[in-house]
């Protein structure tokens, strides 16, 4: 599933920067908050297309591709890959630029993927449930 474009697919979602506390003993960044930051950003997207709630119900497999460090910029693109009558399936992407730490002469501040994944949301009530949405609203 890994892209090759140099450039990311999709929306921009999210812009933010890791702190010291979300690194591991090696000092990389945790890839669950990677992950939660693709779940924040594709969660908004997907409230915004289907018109309310939503919940993440399934993430297909993820591969990290290049570690991110404290103070790199992080950013997540989306795109709808699928809308179905309750459910909205988003490719997400992570994209870095590193901006306070030394990289490669040949590649400083190269801005480059971190990961990829599909996430599915389902639209639902203000009680948890399956709600339908009108694909009809959302493609206007």
């Amino acid at each position: 599933m890994t892209s090759k474009s140099k450039y990311p697919d999709g929306d921009l979602l999210l812009r933010t920067s890791p702190r010291p506390s979300d690194t591991n003993m090696n000092g990389d960044i945790f890839g669950g908050w990677i992950m939660s930051q693709m779940d924040i950003a594709g969660g908004m997207m997907a409230m915004e297309t289907t018109g309310g709630r939503a919940v993440t119900v399934a993430v297909d497999a993820m591969k990290f591709i290049k570690p991110v460090k404290v103070g790199d910029v992080v950013c997540c693109y989306g795109k709808v890959v699928r809308i179905g009558i309750t459910s909205i399936n988003i490719k997400l992407e992570v994209w870095a630029k590193p901006v306070l730490r030394e990289v490669n002469a040949n590649k400083e501040g190269e801005f480059f993927m971190v990961t990829e994944a599909s996430f599915t949301y389902v639209a639902v009530d203000h009680e948890g449930q399956k709600r339908q949405f009108s694909k009809i609203e959302i493609l206007s």
